[in-house]
């Protein structure tokens, strides 16, 4: 069963056991690609990907199981597959991102 919308709280992520639950605001064509600060209860996500079919997606989730040290199978979009409102699950992170220990 998926994680409800609300799973992260006022903040952008939030933990299920070994799952981090992560709010993306996703900006695809950008000139690169990068996670930028939370905006709210979303992180904002850039990557250079065009929004056409999912493709940005799977173009972010790519980046971000680099980023996170993890496969590519271990990141679920809960949500937002072509859209730039999405939640991702990601299994056992084995790093996390700087942004994650400022909040």
């Amino acid at each position: 069963m998926a994680a409800p919308r609300n799973a992260t709280g006022d903040s952008f992520f939030a933990w299920d056991g070994d799952v981090l639950i992560v709010n993306i605001l996703g900006k695809p064509s950008a000139c690169c690609d990068a996670i930028a600060k939370p905006m709210g209860t979303q992180l904002k996500v850039s990557v250079t990907a065009t929004p056409k079919n999912g493709k940005a997606t799977d173009h972010m989730v790519r980046f971000l199981a680099t980023l996170f040290g993890v496969a590519v199978a271990d990141i679920e979009v809960v949500f937002g597959q072509e859209s730039i409102h999405k939640q991702l699950r990601i299994t056992a992170p084995k790093k996390l991102p700087p942004v994650f220990t400022r909040t």
